[in-house]
């Protein structure tokens, strides 16, 4: 493997924890509602647990409301019972062939709890990218120590990394301000 293989691996992997943090982001409540927090819900279809997604139509009714619109007839009491047994804290009410999933209003305090929470997801995401570095420039050490590299290649190298990984560690920074500023955002 080449210094070049080691640093284009890093940065793919860097992309992937950045890619894998705005997923779980989606999935972190603000007042506002949104298909995708309903995404991680499993719902019993033939023996198989599936994404909600693949059993209903999930979309928007207005600002504070989703809808989940089940493709068969007898899926409607499954989902409502996923939805409610999930830990999102969601009630939703089934009208038969629509299931109306209310968002219900987030108090001062639960809205810091998010913050938090959103915090320690992207502090989790930076350590993972700062443990990418680290694999990096071990890598690129032993091709040294293996005499396959120089060690002014070396330096070269682990100067473009922690270039990289400082712009993936603002990234999640900035990512982290764009939420907590939309959890707070009443």
């Amino acid at each position: 493997m080449t210094i070049a293989d080691i640093k284009k691996n890093a940065q793919g992997k860097m992309d992937q924890s950045i890619a894998a943090f705005k997923q779980n982001l989606t999935k972190i409540r603000t007042g506002r509602a949104n298909p995708a927090l309903l995404d991680t819900i499993h719902v019993e279809y033939y023996g198989n647990h599936v994404p909600l997604s693949q059993v209903a139509n999930v979309s928007l009714l207005d600002a504070r409301t989703i809808s989940v619109q089940p493709w068969e007839k007898g899926m409607g009491a499954k989902i409502e019972k996923a939805i409610r047994e999930s830990e999102l804290g969601l009630n939703p009410s089934n009208m038969g062939d629509l299931i109306r999933v209310p968002m219900p209003p987030m108090s001062e305090e639960r809205r810091k709890e998010m913050t938090k929470v959103v915090r320690a997801e992207g502090e989790q995401s930076k350590i993972a990218i700062r443990n990418l570095r680290r694999d990096a420039n071990d890598a690129i050490k032993k091709l040294v120590k293996d005499k396959e590299a120089t060690e002014d290649e070396q330096k070269r190298s682990e100067a473009e990394i922690q270039k990289v990984t400082d712009k993936h560690v603002g990234d999640i920074d900035a990512l982290v301000a764009a939420k907590e500023k939309d959890i707070l955002e009443v």
